[in-house]
């Protein structure tokens, strides 16, 4: 069928599913928001997330029992972004922790690590990028998954 002049071309609907899909595998991934184009749309799913990585909640007012829930993780004192031995993800990627599948991991929790020492590979737009251990000491926390996506300045270990 052939278009009236004068008349705009019908905008093509967008596919709630299509949309659930996307927010179904931000939540798989992990990622914070996600884009595609087809077929001259454009369907952008973004979340915002609050400072320990969740799903932003609504304030409300104080409550006594909330300390108390926030105190219960005592093994990590300190927030992973606020460490100060916190390495940092340079790049957006997909984190791999050792240099091929089924392969050692380049460190494990306990390790002692020299200053340059491969930590992790980041692969960015289909490069390898080895991430250097920024300074010497002992790997106490590893903070990702082998083949999990991360982004730019996501904490990745500890080093202390």
């Amino acid at each position: 069928m052939a278009r009236q002049p004068g008349n705009p071309p019908k905008t093509p609907a967008i596919d709630p599913d299509a949309i659930r899909e996307l927010a179904k595998l931000l939540d798989e991934t992990g990622l914070s928001e996600i884009e595609i184009q087809r077929d001259g749309v454009s369907i952008r799913v973004a979340r915002i997330a609050d400072a320990s990585g969740g799903r932003a909640q609504p304030a409300e007012g104080p409550l006594a029992p909330v300390p108390a829930a926030l105190a219960a993780p005592a093994a990590v004192p300190v927030e992973p972004a606020q460490h100060p031995g916190l390495v940092a993800s340079p790049m957006v990627g997909i984190a791999y922790l050792g240099p091929a599948p089924g392969a050692r991991p380049f460190v494990e929790v306990g390790a002692q690590v020299k200053a340059g020492d491969t930590l992790i590979i980041i692969e960015a737009m289909k490069t390898m990028n080895q991430i250097p251990a920024p300074r010497s000491g002992t790997v106490n926390q590893i903070l990702v998954e082998n083949a999990q996506p991360v982004e730019y300045g996501e904490p990745l270990m500890i080093i202390e």
